[in-house]
């Protein structure tokens, strides 16, 4: 991490790039919508499409905005709840934006996807297309996740990851995530004056995740954590990340320009397939596999497929094709992939070799418990 400012543009402006602007920054004091903020992204988005970058929004807040059409203060708890507040206040949302974008002759299409929509190849390749021909009309895609009709999604960081993972889907040179902060500080502000903000991370998986907040405001889902997270899909499909705040005059234009604001997490110069970004970051995981020190530095130093000879236990039931999360001895994660084995199974030859289960209980068992392209190591 890099606390000091200085030197030239961080990297040359994007062709494309996504915005993504969270809950806590859309929302005013009285709680309803703050559509002068709306109005103040729209016009930066409208800048920075006359100055040769083409974008796709993913913005949050119809939540917010339903919250306060019927007079909610504070988020609520339950699904049904969230479920109509967004159903009641996407449309308010999207029309905020295109009111300001039919001022400068320009369209906002509306997309609502869902992890199931990156998951699902299909689904994925539609989305894809649309996307690609909404640009090439000249038009701002604006993109939310299906919070009316999803069951998970509403809890899945208040965007953020569905913005990296657009980002990679669209081979975008840029991630922006907007939020209610400056950017990642080493230390908390809250509680610690002396804490800098952080103007540059050059290996994301070297950062301490417990010295990362949490949840964030209590209008939005996401925290500093799921920025961080999201930021890691990004820099790994070869696209820089970028977190500020969204409240700072002409935040959009200063990034895109290079300009040192907030912190920016450097691409990598290799980019993760698609299916492992799927397998890391949009699979919802059903369970966990717990190994042995062994284990982890088999798959983290020798590139190996995990072996049931690593496997200490399992937490949580699971099916063969099931996405798991992998943990060590002190349930830090390790990894993420495919599982060859139902829990049962795994459970029944945790500790074995490969040969000792096979020979034990079956041909079927002579197969990794997942196999090194299934898996994304972190």
């Amino acid at each position: 991490m890099t606390p000091a400012r200085g030197g030239g543009p961080r990297f040359a402006r994007p062709d494309l790039a996504v915005v993504k602007v969270g809950s806590s920054s859309l929302r005013g004091e009285d709680g309803q919508l703050d559509r002068a903020q709306v109005a103040a992204v729209a016009e930066q988005l409208v800048a920075a499409q006359d100055a040769g970058t083409r974008l796709v929004l993913v913005s949050s807040g119809a939540v917010a905005a339903g919250m306060g059409l019927i007079g909610l203060e504070r988020r609520p708890v339950d699904l049904p709840t969230l479920q109509a507040c967004a159903a009641l206040g996407q449309g308010v949302l999207i029309h905020e934006y295109q009111r300001v974008l039919s001022r400068h002759g320009r369209a906002a299409a509306q997309i609502l996807l869902s992890q199931d929509d990156f998951v699902r190849r299909g689904h994925y390749l539609n989305a894809r297309t649309t996307l690609r021909r909404l640009l090439e009309l000249g038009t701002l895609p604006v993109i939310n996740e299906n919070d009316a009709v999803a069951t998970e999604e509403l809890s899945y960081g208040d965007n953020d990851y569905l913005a990296a993972l657009v980002a990679s889907m669209l081979d975008a040179q840029l991630l922006v995530l907007l939020s209610d902060v400056d950017g990642l500080y080493d230390g908390d502000p809250r509680t610690s004056p002396e804490a800098a903000l952080v103007d540059r991370v050059d290996d994301v998986d070297a950062l301490d995740e417990a010295s990362i907040g949490g949840v964030g405001s209590y209008v939005g889902s996401g925290g500093m954590r799921t920025k961080v997270g999201s930021a890691r899909v990004a820099v790994r499909s070869a696209a820089h990340a970028v977190v500020a705040n969204a409240r700072r005059p002409d935040v959009l234009g200063d990034v895109l320009a290079g300009e040192h604001v907030g912190t920016w997490f450097v691409a990598q110069p290799q980019r993760l397939e698609a299916r492992r970004l799927w397998i890391g970051f949009a699979l919802r995981t059903h369970g966990q596999v717990q190994v042995n020190e062994g284990a982890v530095h088999a798959l983290r130093v020798g590139g190996a497929s995990l072996l049931s000879v690593g496997v200490v236990g399992t937490v949580g039931e699971f099916a063969a094709g099931d996405a798991v999360e992998v943990v060590d001895a002190d349930g830090r994660a390790v990894a993420r992939g495919l599982t060859n084995y139902s829990a049962g199974d795994l459970q029944r030859i945790a500790g074995r070799s490969t040969a000792d289960a096979a020979e034990t209980f079956g041909s079927g068992f002579a197969r990794e418990v997942i196999h090194r392209d299934d898996l994304v190591v972190f």
